[in-house]
């Protein structure tokens, strides 16, 4: 950048303050992106937490076939991702779930991250990038998106392909293995339906055209209640050592959405 900035004010004649300008502009221009990005990392954590990942394992994997799940998995993250408009905030919410159930039903992390990935990315392709390609190129947006179907329709097409052969192909876990999954994370967090209003309310949001940081903020709000009714010990734990009372659970809850946590799982898969 100081080169650059060498280069034009030297060679050029451009002044400094045009480049501080130009720069000022950059960083306004992905400002949004990186709210999202910083309201992510803790929407992923009161997720957790909070036992919305959790129930969506627990109910997950008894109903979801290992035979159809690949490819289930790449259309419900490219329906989610239509939806939201995001990528990201399909990857971190309901990706996170699916990579859980996947592994619980003996699939490999790089098949299940292949068919979230492709998923989420197909409905990226009508986001806000898209949005914002097309005015920097000064093309209509639908004009936009009709070409690069050219390209997304074949490619999640073949993909669909490989996640079915792939599931077909797949050698399924054995039931008792799934129980010993399921009963770890009954163990661990307090599994109820109740939790699954969160995800309800911010596919609610997410269906009336909500700014993405506003559903992504109340989403994370509505996982921290959650986390403080009904995973009170996991906070505690995430605590640490002396604290307690109120003062523990709100330790619990910064810690969580602003650091790196861990919990010890009395099931190997859970604990990985």
């Amino acid at each position: 950048t100081a080169l650059c900035a060498a280069l034009g004010m030297g060679r050029y004649g451009v002044s400094w303050k045009d480049i501080e300008h130009a720069i000022i502009n950059n960083i306004a221009g992905v400002s949004s992106a990186l709210i999202i990005l910083l309201i992510i990392g803790a929407l992923s954590a009161a997720w957790m937490l909070g036992g919305v990942v959790p129930t969506l394992i627990y109910y997950g994997v008894q109903i979801i076939h290992p035979k159809f799940f690949l490819v289930s998995c790449c259309v419900i993250c490219a329906v989610v991702s239509v939806m939201t408009g995001s990528s990201w905030t399909t990857i971190a919410t309901i990706g996170i779930a699916l990579m859980g159930i996947g592994k619980a039903q003996g699939f490999d992390e790089g098949w299940i991250a292949g068919a979230i990935i492709s998923g989420a990315y197909f409905g990226d392709k009508v986001s806000d990038t898209t949005i914002l390609a097309s005015s920097v190129t000064d093309t209509p947006l639908f004009t936009h998106i009709r070409y690069m179907m050219y390209t997304t329709v074949p490619s999640v097409v073949i993909s669909l392909v490989i996640f079915t052969i792939a599931g077909f192909s797949h050698e399924a876990s054995d039931s008792s293995q799934i129980a010993v999954f399921t009963t770890g994370l009954a163990e661990r967090f307090h599994i109820t339906f109740w939790v699954l209003l969160v995800p309800v309310v911010t596919g609610i949001l997410i269906a009336r055209k909500v700014s993405s940081i506003i559903t992504l903020f109340i989403s994370t709000a509505l996982a921290v209640v959650c986390m403080l009714v009904f995973q009170t010990d996991v906070l505690r734990e995430v605590a640490g050592d002396g604290v307690s009372g109120g003062e523990a659970l709100y330790k619990g809850v910064l810690l969580a959405l602003s650091g790196s946590t861990s919990l010890q799982a009395s099931t190997p898969a859970l604990t990985e």
